[in-house]
Parts: C-alpha cells; sequence; structure tokens
C-alpha cells in the first residue's frame, strides 16, 4: 500500500512537467535551459550590485553565484565573463585584506564561513594558490585545532550556524589550498574530524547535506556514504522537495542543496526518481522573472541595501538558493550531442 501510495505521488508532482522526463530527452533539455536561462540575468545582477555597494565578500551575493555561473559557462550558457572576473578579483582582494589577521590566527568576520567559501569560490575558478590562500588555509587549521570539528557561533539559518556547514567548508578549503609544509597536520586534522563525523547525528536539511559533502573529504567508506545519502533522501516530502527543517515547509534552497549533494557527493544519479521529482519541485516553483522566493530566517546584522536581486529583504537567502537551483538543474541537463 505504501509502495503504491508513494508512486501515485510521484505522478501527480510530474504531471504538469510530463515531458521533461519523456523518452526524448529534447524536451527535458528545452526545459531545463530556459529555466536556467530566465534566471541568469538576476544573479549577475544580484553579484554587480554587491560588489558595487560592499567591499566585503558574501556566500550569498558572490560564492554560490559564481559557482552557479562558471557551472552554466561550461555548459555553453552566456554568462558575462567581465562581471564573473569582477567577482573573483572581489573575493580575492577580501582575502588578501585579510591576509595579516590570517596569519595571526585571527581570520575575518564571519571566521571559517567567510575563508571557506571564499576558497570555494576561487577553487571552482581555477584560482592559483599562492602566499594569500596559504595563509588562510594555515588559519583553518590552527583555528579551533583542539576541537574535533569546526563550528560558526552564528545564528544567521540556514547557511551560518551548522557546524556540519563550517566543517565541510574547513575541509574542503584545507583539500584544495592546503600546502605540502601543511600536509601532515591536515592529515592529523582528518583523522580527528572523521570520527566526529561518523558519531554525530545530524538534526536538518543544511547538517545532513554537509555532512554527506563532508564524508568524502575523510575517507569515509562506502557504507557511510550510502547510509548518509539514505537519510538525506528520506527527508524528501510528497512535493518532491526538502524543507530547511521537520516543522517547515519545502523551499528552493533545502531543495537544491540537497540535489546537488546527492548528485555530487551521494553518487545518484540524474534520473532517480527522487532528483526527478526535486527538480521538477524546482521548476513548478521558479517565479516568473526566474528567481526562486525563499523567506529568511535570519535576523540582520548590516545595514539593508539592495543588491538589484528581488525579494526585498529575503533577497540573500533567495539568491543563494536561486544560485543552487541554478546548479542542480545543469547538473541534470541532458549532454548535447
Amino acid at each position: 500500500m505504501r509502495h503504491r501510495l508513494a508512486l501515485t505521488l510521484f505522478v501527480v508532482a510530474t504531471l504538469s512537467v510530463s515531458s521533461l522526463f519523456a523518452d526524448d530527452a529534447e524536451p527535458a533539455a528545452s526545459a531545463l535551459r530556459e529555466a536556467i536561462s530566465k534566471t541568469i540575468p538576476l544573479l549577475e545582477k544580484g553579484m554587480a550590485g554587491s560588489a558595487e555597494q560592499r567591499t566585503c565578500f558574501t556566500c550569498h551575493n558572490q560564492a554560490v553565484p559564481v559557482m552557479a555561473m562558471i557551472e552554466v559557462r561550461d555548459r555553453g550558457f552566456e554568462i558575462d565573463e567581465e562581471n564573473l572576473q569582477r567577482q573573483l578579483k572581489h573575493t580575492a582582494k577580501h582575502l588578501k585584506r585579510g591576509q595579516k589577521g590570517y596569519l595571526a590566527g585571527k581570520g575575518q568576520g564571519g571566521q571559517v564561513l567567510t575563508a571557506g567559501y571564499a576558497l570555494w569560490t576561487l577553487d571552482v575558478a581555477e584560482h592559483k594558490p599562492g602566499e594569500v590562500t596559504a595563509a588562510v588555509s594555515g588559519y583553518l587549521l590552527e583555528y579551533q585545532k583542539k576541537s574535533d570539528h569546526w563550528s560558526h557561533g552564528g545564528n544567521r539559518p540556514p547557511s551560518s550556524g551548522s557546524h556540519f556547514t563550517a566543517t565541510y567548508l574547513a575541509l574542503r578549503g584545507l583539500d584544495y589550498f592546503g600546502t605540502e609544509e601543511q600536509a601532515t597536520k591536515i592529515e592529523e586534522r582528518k583523522k580527528t574530524v572523521r570520527q566526529w563525523l561518523l558519531k554525530k547525528t545530524p538534526k536538518d536539511t543544511e547538517d545532513r547535506v554537509f555532512r554527506l559533502r563532508s564524508l568524502g573529504y575523510v575517507d569515509a567508506d562506502e557504507k557511510t556514504i550510502q547510509q548518509a545519502t539514505t537519510e538525506l533522501l528520506e527527508q524528501q516530502r510528497d512535493d518532491g522537495g526538502w524543507s530547511q527543517k521537520a516543522n517547515m515547509k519545502s523551499d528552493a534552497y533545502a531543495t537544491s542543496t540537497a540535489l546537488v549533494a546527492l548528485l555530487r557527493d551521494g553518487n545518484i544519479k540524474a534520473d532517480h526518481p527522487g532528483v526527478r521529482r526535486g527538480i521538477s519541485y524546482l521548476l513548478e516553483t521558479q517565479k516568473e522573472d526566474g528567481s526562486w522566493h525563499v523567506v529568511t530566517r535570519a535576523k540582520p546584522i548590516q545595514k539593508y541595501f539592495e543588491s538589484g536581486f528581488p525579494h526585498g529583504k529575503d533577497q540573500f537567502i533567495s539568491m543563494a538558493a536561486s544560485s543552487w537551483a541554478t546548479i542542480a538543474l545543469t547538473l541534470v541537463l541532458p549532454e548535447t550531442p
């Protein structure tokens, strides 16, 4: 009975986008490309607007949008390359301004989140390691070194406050920008963090997403990764989406971050029923202007400003969600013959 109910829900969830996953790949490609193309100009506007008004680097207006732009560019979409390069320079300059602080073990505002997301941004753009990135990786290696994981004391959910997110960002930053001189300490740190990841229970979608994404960096076995993948899949709602917390409705941020984690780190293929339902959810909830609207849960710590991205005081989480959604859609886009 449960199996039949699940099958019925899957059919209902996909009726309005039935052509998306038809045997003929063309309709699927068309639907995905249209959705992605509508979002690109909005993300570019939000990135540019933020960089014009603020010297600081942000995960919502630089990091994830940059990742999305590089992802779509590599799949043949036209983007504003000049704007992309400006965002990368903006990110690099921010780290450069904090170099002395990183060398002193103080870091910058946002601590691990800022350092980790900035290194991630530079990495996807194939930024060459140098003195600044070595200073940042050195900071990540020494910061909270007496703890068995990295943490962040912020309370701006969903992206700020999860220990799993902070741990993933630090592990990833060390993996890509750690120096040869730091290699022994990095391996020792990974062994300690591995034990924490294996025993710590995630509480919400952000935790589950970044626990799954962290496991590969500490050489977790296939069974552990499969279990984490299954746990994340089991949180999918009847509407095809994921919610940030159990008592909340599905939204584009939770759904797209879950899909990217499953596709990139959970060995889940694009034709998996859960992925199909998640992609259907994203296509059905995209706004006419090309964005996805997610209501913020974070209390503002900076003076409000308009970046050019829609949704007013919800614009920053909505921009992050729209960026992750763009990445998710791009990952399931059929290859061009």
